[in-house]
């Protein structure tokens, strides 16, 4: 009997110990009698192995399930910091009905092959609010490119010089680090001056720490990572998915 086998046959003696009645149950199953039920239960899942599907797509599915409400919770619990922190960067609808968050690292490849993706959708719904939060998980060059990243915020509150430097920085070649940020937000016309001077300041080092505060609270552990409504994505799922979460978010379907 195989590995997996052996243990369904073992859930199965348990399950049936559970059926019995009290009086049954009090008296554990003999050896031979365990044998025996395994062997039943072996015999019946190599008649019947569609059952083996079955069950595994059936734990698939409570598992997500689960998850799912965690999420929920975790968004409702942290909800003012995640949609509303005055830490983050807003962009798209200010009054959107519907909030879309993206946890990125400016070393993410696959958050810069999203990028197009949170665009588009900013592009094409005018009722969209966009928020982005730094999430640098990958080394100190990310950490570097997201401090130099929150400065540039706190010089622009309108968050367009933050989103033609977040573009320029996501979108460029090599690896982003300090001198990359830099170049970038040079050449977005930011204040030098200042942003070394607000580098240093303790918003940029709270922003972070709110961020990934907020990522474990929400059991995110990669990038990108999006909250739309109350549902927790974890990866580049693509554009049609993103737009089919909004969707579902604002009007219960896939498509309103």
């Amino acid at each position: 009997m195989t590995t997996r086998l052996r243990i369904i046959a073992a859930l199965g003696v348990a399950m049936l110990a559970l059926w019995l009645p009290p009086q049954a149950r009090a008296a554990e199953f003999s050896a031979p009698q365990k044998s025996e039920i395994e062997k039943i239960m072996h015999d019946y899942l190599i008649a019947h192995p569609e059952v083996l599907q079955e069950a595994m797509a059936e734990l698939e599915k409570r598992q997500a399930a689960g998850e799912a409400e965690k999420h929920q919770a975790a968004v409702k619990e942290n909800a003012t910091v995640l949609f509303s922190s005055p830490r983050q960067v807003n962009l798209g609808n200010p009054q959107g009905t519907v909030t879309f968050v993206e946890f990125f690292d400016y070393n993410c490849g696959y958050c810069k092959r999203a990028m197009s993706d949170m665009l588009t959708l900013m592009k094409d719904d005018p009722k969209l609010k966009v928020v982005l939060k730094e999430f640098p998980v990958l080394g100190p060059g990310s950490v570097e490119a997201a401090q130099v990243a929150v400065a540039v915020r706190m010089q622009d509150k309108t968050g367009q010089k933050y989103l033609q430097f977040h573009e320029k920085l996501l979108g460029g070649r090599g690896q982003a680090d300090k001198a990359h940020a830099m170049a970038a937000a040079k050449d977005v016309g930011i204040n030098m001056a200042q942003l070394e001077k607000d580098m240093a300041s303790a918003e940029v080092k709270d922003t972070l720490q709110e961020n990934f505060k907020l990522a474990e609270a929400l059991g995110m552990n990669g990038t990108p990572s999006y909250v739309i409504g109350d549902n927790v994505i974890v990866g580049a799922v693509g554009l049609e998915a993103l737009r089919e979460k909004v969707n579902t978010t604002r009007c219960g379907k896939a498509t309103c």
